[in-house]
C-alpha cells in the first residue's frame, strides 16, 4: 500500500507512485582503503558507535511501522566493512527483520560467510569504471582484477552482485565491452552519470548532446546481455519518444530522494541523496520520522518545479545530483541532460 506520508505532488501513474520499501543508505564510516579520483566526500565524520546506529536502527523499524513499508538498510561509507562495529551493526539490522545490501569494496570470504550466516544480503554491489588500465587509474593499481576475482566468490557463494560504474567522458565508450566481460560474472550491471561533486568536479561529463545517443546504444547492447540494467530515469525520455512503455525508473519510482529513500553520515546528518548535498535534517536534533515529514524534505521529494508539468515526471524527475554538479539548482532547474526539453 501507499504510505500517507510518501505522497507526492503528480497525478496518475498511481501505481508507480507507490512504494512497499524504504531504504536506509547508512554510511557507517568514511574509512576507506582506496584513493578513487571521483570520490564526493573525503571529509573526516566520525563513526557511527554501536549504541547510536542501534538507536537509529529502532527510528526506522518505528518509521516502517508508521508507513507500512518493509524496511531495508544498504551499509555503505566510505567502505562499511572497516567498521570496527561492522558485523554488530549488521546483526541488529537482522534482529529488526530489515532487508540488508552492502555497497562496499571487494573483501574477503571468511566475512563474506560470517555476513551470510547472519542474513544473506540482497545484494552486495562493487564498482568499477571501465576496462582495466581506465579502472586501475582511477581506483587503483590491481583494482580491477581483484573485482573480477571477487565477483566469481560472491557467485560462488550465491550472494547477488551488483557493477556500478560512474559514467565520464573518459570510460564512456567503455562501457559496452565492460558489459561483454562481465557477462557471465554479475547479476546486474549498470551506471550512474557522473555528478561533478567532491573529486568528481575535476573530471569531465559525457557532453549532454551525446547522451541521448549513448542511451540509445546502450538501450540496444541490453537487448542481448541480460545483466545489463537500465537505471537512468531518461531512459523514460527515450521510450516516451518511442512510444514505448516506460520503466519504474532509477530506484522504483522515478527519482527516489527523500521519498523511498534517504543517505544518513556518520555524524547524523540526513541527506536527501548522498550524491550532492541535500541535508534534510540532524539525528543529533530530531528523529527519523520528524525528519522526513519536514518541509525541506518535501520540496527534494517534489523535485525540480521546471518538471512539474512534464508528462513523465512521476518515472523521471532526472538527477538532481547532476543538476548540482552543472551549478544548476536541483529544486527548479531541469537537468541539463533532458533531451525532451531540446525537441
Amino acid at each position: 500500500m501507499r504510505p500517507g506520508g510518501f505522497a507526492m505532488h503528480t497525478t496518475g501513474f498511481e501505481d508507480a507512485l507507490q512504494t512497499n520499501t524504504f531504504t536506509l543508505q547508512w554510511h557507517i564510516t568514511q574509512s576507506c582503503e582506496l584513493n578513487c579520483r571521483h570520490c564526493y566526500d573525503r571529509s573526516e565524520r566520525k563513526e557511527v558507535g554501536l549504541e547510536e546506529g542501534r538507536n537509529l536502527l529502532d527510528q526506522l523499524y518505528n518509521f516502517c511501522t508508521r508507513y507500512h513499508v518493509q524496511g531495508q538498510v544498504t551499509f555503505t561509507g566510505g567502505n562499511p566493512i572497516l567498521h570496527p562495529q561492522f558485523e554488530k551493526l549488521y546483526r541488529a539490522a537482522h534482529e529488526r527483520g530489515f532487508r540488508i545490501a552492502l555497497l562496499a569494496n571487494p573483501t574477503r570470504k571468511s566475512i563474506l560467510e560470517k555476513l551470510k550466516a547472519i542474513q544473506m544480503p540482497e545484494f552486495y554491489q562493487i564498482s568499477l569504471e571501465g576496462l582495466e588500465e581506465h579502472n586501475d587509474y582511477i581506483r587503483g593499481r590491481g583494482h580491477f582484477q581483484r573485482s573480477l576475482q571477487f565477483l566469481d566468490l560472491l557467485k560462488d557463494l550465491d550472494i547477488y552482485s551488483m557493477v556500478m560504474l560512474t559514467l565520464t567522458r573518459a570510460n564512456v565508450n567503455q562501457v559496452l565491452p565492460l558489459a561483454e566481460i562481465l557477462r557471465d560474472r554479475v547479476d546486474s550491471f549498470t551506471f550512474n552519470r557522473l555528478a561533478m561533486v567532491g573529486e568528481g568536479a575535476s573530471l569531465a561529463s559525457v557532453e549532454p548532446k551525446d547522451y541521448r545517443n549513448f542511451l540509445a546504444d546502450y538501450r540496444k547492447a541490453a537487448e542481448k546481455n541480460p545483466v545489463m540494467r537500465l537505471k537512468d530515469n531518461l531512459f523514460n525520455l527515450l521510450h516516451y519518444q518511442q512510444e514505448l512503455p516506460l520503466m519504474s525508473g532509477c530506484t522504483g519510482y522515478g527519482c527516489g530522494a527523500a521519498f523511498n529513500f534517504v543517505s544518513v553520515l556518520p555524524d547524523g546528518q540526513v541527506h536527501a541523496c548522498r550524491k550532492f548535498p541535500s541535508p534534510i535534517g540532524d539525528l543529533n536534533e530530531q528523529d527519523l520520522l520528524t525528519i522526513y515529514e519536514s518541509d525541506l524534505a518535501v520540496k527534494y521529494r517534489k523535485g525540480a518545479s521546471s518538471c512539474f508539468q512534464c508528462r513523465i515526471r512521476p518515472l523521471c524527475g532526472g538527477c538532481p545530483a547532476v543538476s548540482y554538479g552543472f551549478n544548476k539548482d536541483p529544486l527548479h532547474e531541469i537537468d541539463p541532460y533532458c533531451f525532451l526539453e531540446r525537441q
